[in-house]
């Protein structure tokens, strides 16, 4: 059941595992950060020193295993096994079962703080509703099931390939993604925008004109609970981990109605802090506006007391054309502007460039390179402009559901975590 070792220090060891068993350590393995085969090792250590053997475990449909071993440590395992008349197979199932029970999956890491994520830039069609909803996704996803995450040095590979118009930066090699646990957390979805977009991608409709709204909250006339309007987007993906606050035609008078209101600023916070308790992350899809409302969302991710730099704040979202320089700068100047005026701390999380192809050429290429040379702040994400989001949009349905191992869902799960 043994090959010869495959280092100085280790042996390869083949035997068989239920695949449900090897399913779980690889999980679990992943959500402690250890390499699976060091849980292996820990667990046959813990069996083979225990006084008896544990329950028996269901081995029907073991299948091929592998994994390495310190030397002699499956010489030892095998005379334990023999000498209480259990089979290998099963050894090893209960070795595995007793580290499973000792290192339970940890607890999802919550912030102390609610997040508020503002997406936003003033020019329209950068794809700021598809960061918004793939990121929020990214962020709910089950933290006990493992997902495909593109590794930072992929995103760094891809930024070094702007300098080159004739290489694709949006190519992955498989090497440079992994699998890893979801980040399970609770997330709030909110359509600022009154063209309804999150809304209508993702499956649900656009409030009624003349009911309640997130216009009538800010705009100090609620109808109702915010609560009652709230849905939850595909209960069976995200366990009901990622809700939405739909979207209503009537915010395109919100800047009007603002105008009316008392510290107009800090008009969507009033409106939805009752429901920060409920949630981990709030993000915002904003509109492609520079009036009274862009100022509430802005105020709205101003860093808090106690909360730490760069957990709330503005994600700015961009294409690799001139036109979205233009809107960046212009947005930047009005979220300054607020800082200073009302003395506050707005943090950037980041730049993300969307619907990237390296193909389009020397202007997609060369506005890429301008974006990554800006360092302050930094590009944290780069989506390409890839058929399956918008496939995704055409079915209303969540991508991470549609296609979730995509390279843009790849990608949305890297910019999760870019930003954690």
């Amino acid at each position: 059941m043994s090959s010869p070792a495959t280092s100085s220090d280790r042996e390869k060891v083949v035997s068989k595992l239920p695949g449900w068993l090897r399913q779980n350590l690889k999980i679990r393995a992943a959500q402690h950060g250890v390499e699976i085969q060091a849980a292996v090792e820990q667990g046959i250590r813990d069996w083979c020193s225990l006084a008896s053997t544990t329950s028996a475990i269901d081995t029907s449909g073991a299948d091929s295993f592998s994994t390495f071993l310190p030397p002699g440590q499956w010489e030892e395992f095998r005379q334990v096994a023999a000498d209480r008349g259990v089979s290998l197979i099963q050894g090893l199932a209960q070795s595995v079962q007793l580290w499973l029970d000792s290192n339970p999956a940890p607890d999802v890491a919550r912030p102390e703080v609610t997040r508020r994520i503002i997406v936003c830039n003033q020019k329209g069609g950068v794809g700021k509703t598809a960061i918004t909803a793939g990121l929020g996704e990214a962020l709910a996803e089950d933290p006990n099931t493992l997902h495909a995450v593109r590794v930072a040095k992929a995103l760094a590979k891809a930024l070094r390939a702007s300098e080159s118009a004739s290489e694709d930066a949006t190519a992955n090699d498989p090497l440079e993604v992994e699998n890893l646990p979801g980040l399970g957390l609770r997330v709030l979805l909110v359509d600022f925008d009154p063209q309804c977009h999150l809304t209508n991608q993702l499956g649900a409709a656009p409030l009624p004109m003349h009911g309640d709204s997130l216009t009538n909250h800010m705009a100090g006339d609620p109808k109702g609970d915010l609560r009652d309007l709230i849905v939850s987007i595909d209960e069976d993906k995200f366990g009901g981990r990622l809700h939405l606050l739909p979207a209503c035609n009537d915010a395109f008078l919100l800047d009007v109605r603002l105008s009316a209101v008392r510290a107009r600023e800090a008009a969507l916070e009033r409106a939805l802090a009752p429901l920060e308790a409920d949630y981990d992350v709030i993000v915002v899809d904003c509109p492609p506006s520079l009036g009274l409302s862009m100022d509430a969302a802005a105020y709205y991710g101003r860093r808090r007391d106690g909360e730490k730099p760069g957990q709330s704040g503005a994600l700015i979202v961009v294409q690799a054309e001139d036109s979205s320089a233009d809107a960046y700068d212009l947005l930047t100047t009005q979220i300054d502007d607020l800082r200073s005026d009302l003395q506050v701390d707005i943090d950037y999380l980041g730049i993300v460039v969307n619907l990237y192809d390296s193909r389009r050429g020397f202007i997609a290429t060369s506005s890429l390179q301008g974006w990554v040379d800006i360092k302050d702040p930094r590009v944290v994400g780069l989506i390409g402009d890839l058929k399956e989001q918008k496939e995704a949009v055409r079915m209303k349905q969540p991508l991470l559901s549609y296609a979730p191992r995509s390279q843009q869902a790849i990608g949305m799960r890297a910019l999760a975590r870019e930003i954690a």
